[in-house]
């Protein structure tokens, strides 16, 4: 079969999670236990938890209720869990010595905590905030560094039953100010600064700022880097056992970025998210209690919880590392070998920055998965990871998914062969489906169509915060009773899907539907590009052409003739038709802090739009050079 860059050899199925849950049921094949959790969720879910040896103290009447409609269904009715005691406390009992968490500082400071340190910490914090009159259901906001002290903050809150929000570590006071006052958080924990790129971000004073305006918050709890929690564990005993919460218990509010308009509030519940996180990292990453995980993310984002909560409960060592993973040049890789990461995360558009930075040298013999996600990826650079980062013996991991899934929709696992770029195929448990305008299923045909999920599941979101009618409108009003994702995604005769952009990203030429990550690829494939975003911009003929903006690789100069080498090796790849109409420099494309390039923005600010939301825009900057390239 083309395309095949992965095929797992025997020890990679022997040692396999999936490959154990498929025997453990008498399943020989991986896609017959896809199918098979996707028509019987009844059975698939409760041999998951099972298999995984996730704990809920009580056990649940019904596996779900959709009695209310899909949008609505409610999972494990009946049942109690604790997401801290399932990704700490257990631990702490079972192997107390054990490294749960590592620290890498920007500064080059490193330290590391036990798991009966974790739960020691989590507990006394969960303690003070009891003390400030924190209850089960209030919500605590959470703004910090990718440290061991955010995943202390967020267990403990897990732990008295308080609902999380992470806020972005690099938003400025008004993004902070905007989810403190929609969440009406109680108490908001903090960093007094952080460290990013060589700039001292003063996070504590940021809180203030914000809170000043946040009548809801009484409390603010500072974790120093030098002093630690201060007063507020100090006065704990270290006693106060976890509280076991409903398994619909809210858990996890968390703010996504809209195009215009205030941020979404995805609402999570402490069950559904335990189970439906730790399915992927156990099933889809094929993490086991002896890996390392590093993820290149923030708490703000799901990759955030997808380590701390995923990686929590299957007892691994995670690696937290504050500020940018490409200062200096080498950082990633040398963390990779520091800390032995076993299991590593990151971006296309991360991997895509580094290559210019040069290959690794730093020795990455300890990776064994490599997990990407956020968008579609481009050929060149895919190789460039599966060969000159994972060595050809490391499978990647591509999935699919967003903070209202809680999860993946689309991911393979490394007890499968892999094409280049593909997500495999249907998450475990995801009733997955593409179809056209009409609902009609494309799967096997090869047709880009819109993803959607047939089926609801125990990740997904219960809702938007007091914004009901929104989540209905943006998922479940186009075709009643499905989830429409907003991807266009294709799945060939050999049953792998692929990703093609997000559906209001894409391009109409002359008729002619294309995804930006096609005309991107074409011009990544130019040695003098290293990156690219395109959008769609309107013609009076054509209704609309494409321009790309294009990042000049080092060492070579924007100029008009080499804009038309570009275009040209577009239109040779795609067709003349979709030979892009502009090829536009600019010294840096807008992207968050996960490097993910919001095109959205790019396309707002080359016609001269307002851009929406850009709290999570990392360098805003350059939009400004977009503006004045245009």
């Amino acid at each position: 079969m083309p395309d095949i860059v992965w095929t797992p050899d025997e020890r990679t199925l022997a040692h396999a999670n999936a490959v154990r849950l498929m025997r453990k049921h008498g399943l020989d094949d991986y896609r017959e236990l896809v199918r098979r959790s996707q028509e019987d969720p009844e059975w698939f879910w409760p041999a998951a938890i099972e298999d995984m040896g996730l704990e809920f103290s009580r056990p649940w009447e019904r596996v779900y209720d959709d009695s209310r409609g899909p949008e609505w269904t409610t999972w494990f009715v009946g049942s109690q869990v604790s997401i801290a005691r399932n990704c700490v406390h257990r631990w702490a009992e079972r192997t107390p010595e054990k490294v749960g968490a590592v620290f890498a500082g920007e500064d080059g400071s490193r330290r590391e905590l036990t798991f009966a340190e974790l739960s020691r910490d989590v507990t006394r914090l969960a303690e003070g905030l009891a003390r400030l009159g924190v209850e089960p259901g209030d919500r605590v906001a959470i703004y910090m560094p990718m440290c061991p002290e955010v995943a202390v903050a967020s267990h403990a809150c897990a732990h008295v039953g308080a609902v999380q929000v992470p806020i972005f570590s690099g938003f400025a006071a008004p993004a902070v100010l905007q989810r403190l006052q929609d969440s009406e958080a109680k108490v908001v924990i903090t960093a007094d600064y952080s460290l990013r790129r060589g700039a001292r971000l003063p996070m504590r004073e940021t809180v203030d700022e914000a809170a000043r305006d946040a009548p809801s918050v009484e409390h603010l709890i500072t974790w120093a880097r030098d002093e630690g929690w201060g007063a507020i564990v100090e006065e704990s005993p270290g006693e106060l056992p976890p509280l076991e919460v409903d398994a619909e218990h809210p858990y996890l509010l968390t703010y996504t970025s809209g195009t215009t308009g205030k941020p979404k509030g995805v609402l999570h519940v402490q069950g559904g998210f335990l189970v439906s996180i730790t399915r992927e990292v156990a099933y889809q990453a094929d993490a086991h209690p002896e890996d390392v995980i590093h993820f290149a993310t923030d708490m703000g984002w799901i990759m955030g919880p997808w380590m701390v909560v995923g990686g929590g409960a299957l007892g691994c060592t995670l690696v937290f590392a504050e500020g940018a993973p490409d200062r200096p040049a080498d950082r990633l890789w040398r963390l990779v070998e520091a800390e032995r990461v076993s299991v590593l995360g990151l971006s296309p558009t991360l991997v895509r920055a580094l290559i210019p930075l040069g290959d690794p040298e730093a020795d990455l013999s300890s990776l064994r998965t490599l997990v990407t996600t956020g968008e579609p990826w481009n050929p060149d650079p895919y190789r460039w990871l599966f060969e000159r980062v994972g060595g050809g013996r490391c499978p990647i991991i591509n999935c699919s998914g967003g903070t209202e899934v809680g999860a993946c929709f689309l991911s393979p696992t490394p007890a499968i062969p892999i094409k280049a770029c593909s997500l495999g195929g249907p998450a475990l448990g995801m009733a997955m489906d593409v179809v056209d305008p009409e609902g009609t299923s494309l799967v096997g045909t090869g047709e880009v169509g819109e993803l959607v999920c047939r089926k609801p599941f125990p990740g997904m979101t219960r809702g938007f915060w007091h914004e009901p009618e929104r989540y209905l409108d943006t998922y479940w009003r186009r075709l009643p009773g499905v989830w429409v994702h907003g991807d266009w995604a294709s799945a060939d005769k050999d049953g792998y899907w692929f990703l093609h952009g997000r559906s209001d990203d894409t391009l109409n030429i002359a008729g002619k539907r294309i995804g930006p990550a096609e005309l991107e690829s074409a011009a990544i494939a130019h040695p003098a590009v290293s990156e690219a975003a395109a959008v769609g911009v309107p013609h009076e003929v054509k209704g609309e052409v494409a321009w790309v903006f294009c990042v000049p690789s080092p060492g070579h100069e924007p100029t008009d003739e080499l804009a038309a080498e570009v275009a040209e090796r577009a239109a040779a790849e795609l067709g003349k038709a979709f030979r892009p109409d502009r090829i536009v420099f600019v010294p840096a494309l807008p992207k968050t802090r996960s490097a993910k390039i919001v095109r959205r923005a790019v396309r707002a600010k080359a016609l001269g739009k307002d851009p929406g939301d850009l709290s999570s825009v990392e360098n805003p900057e350059a939009l400004e050079d977009i503006a004045r390239a245009v």
